[in-house]
């Protein structure tokens, strides 16, 4: 059920228990949202104001909560196949994406960061209110050096650097290769001119492609320095998909702010990511998130899956600003396991850390964008006077019970985006 308030309603949820996205204290009482904002949040009961009609929902003490947000998401690649993206019209691709959007929204995620893939035209109809979906961070398509993690040209294709015709991941805007300063400077200025709120780079090998080994390190310093560069002078940063210890410092050096993935750090490299305030943006991979038909991509994806539980403890250790993602892909049939991972999230850190992670502290990554934040005017990710209105209300206490975020159907009643209820079943 999707209720769009009336202008000059007000909403008002009584006798919640509010967890605000910081502290580990639930605040009884009562949350009003006037538009598209929080209008109080107060302990003691909100009274109507005259002239105003106000919508009220008995929260009979359930958890009221900050939208989640998933730092690390592909909407087009997490909802078309493998097929789809190579035969699909781009028409196909992009509408099965905004079919993804909305079920990400009612799964409770109220944001995301798009880390490549062509979404700022789904962006656009959601924010206008045309379609359901969360607020979207879009990357537009990520930059890879030939022969990297984003080159999916055959083989036996002439590489574009020598003339050759672009790969069907490049045609339908999901990656961009670029070779040299003056290319990567041309395909950062790209994505930018394309609505990008952040660049994506690939720096090091991963599962998903084939001709990249995890060890290697991609893009020489010069080509790095450059993409973060032409990203700091439209005032917003760079983050880099790589695992390896070479390629996590190689991307540190140059100004990155974002490392994506970094499973198989070491401790020593983890502390550099804590000593230069970069963050890491990790996924809690396990065996059977994804899967691969060959065997060198399988033993690829395990290596990675297996650095998970120690990256997180060190990271734990030496205080690094963690943020959470799922990086599905692919494999549209298990894209609701995004909510599972979520509450994976609970095998490596508290429950209330992990809620912090996925409420604001994700928020505050995403506000690296700085004046290419698209919903700079207001903050999300927290339950506060003037923050965005965009919350969750929980059956059962997620800060005792993680796992109540496993299975939204049952157990986030009421979904609300930016001042309209998008799911409610009281």
């Amino acid at each position: 059920m999707t209720t769009a308030l009336e202008p000059g309603m007000r909403l008002l949820f009584r006798n919640v228990r509010v967890f605000d996205g910081c502290s580990g204290d639930l605040t009884t009482g009562d949350v009003l949202i006037d538009g598209t904002r929080i209008a109080a949040v107060s302990d003691s009961p909100i009274g109507d104001e005259p002239g105003r009609d106000t919508v009220v929902v008995d929260g009979k003490s359930r958890v009221l909560m900050p939208g989640m947000s998933d730092a690390h998401v592909h909407l087009v690649g997490n909802a078309n196949s493998y097929v789809d993206m190579v035969m699909g019209s781009e028409a196909h691709i992009a509408l099965n994406g905004l079919a993804e959007a909305k079920n990400m929204l009612h799964r409770g995620f109220t944001a995301v960061r798009d880390m490549a893939g062509d979404t700022s035209s789904i962006k656009s109809v959601i924010d206008r209110g045309l379609f359901e979906g969360p607020r979207i961070y879009p990357s537009q398509a990520a930059l890879s050096q030939t022969s990297g993690h984003g080159d999916f040209g055959f083989v036996y294709q002439c590489p574009t650097v020598f003339g050759g015709d672009q790969s069907r991941a490049e045609q339908i805007g999901f990656m961009r290769v670029a070779d040299g300063e003056d290319q990567v400077l041309a395909g950062v200025r790209e994505q930018l001119k394309k609505g990008a709120s952040q660049i994506k780079l690939m720096v090091g090998g991963g599962a998903a492609s084939m001709y990249d080994p995890l060890y290697t390190v991609q893009f020489i310093d010069k080509e790095l320095q450059a993409a973060v560069n032409a990203a700091t002078d439209y005032g917003t940063y760079v983050a880099t998909h790589v695992y390896n210890v070479t390629g996590i410092r190689r991307a540190i050096a140059a100004g990155v702010r974002s490392i994506e993935h970094g499973q198989l750090s070491d401790e020593s490299t983890i502390a550099l990511i804590a000593e230069k305030e970069v963050w890491l943006s990790m996924q809690p991979f396990a065996l059977g998130d994804h899967h691969y038909p060959d065997p060198d991509r399988a033993e690829k994806d395990r290596e990675i899956c297996t650095g998970v539980a120690n990256v997180y403890e060190w990271a734990k250790k030496h205080g690094v600003k963690t943020a959470w993602g799922t990086d599905l892909l692919l494999e549209p049939q298990i894209a609701p396991r995004q909510s599972e991972m979520a509450a994976r999230l609970g095998d490596h850190y508290t429950n209330l850390d992990a809620l912090r992670m996925l409420t604001s502290g994700n928020a505050e990554l995403f506000r690296l964008a700085g004046e290419r934040d698209p919903y700079r005017q207001a903050q999300f990710g927290v339950v506060k006077k003037d923050a965005w209105a965009d919350v969750l209300l929980v059956d059962g206490n997620p800060l005792e019970d993680l796992n109540l975020l496993a299975d939204p159907g049952k157990n986030l009643p009421v979904i609300v985006k930016n001042g309209v209820v998008v799911k409610n079943q009281l």
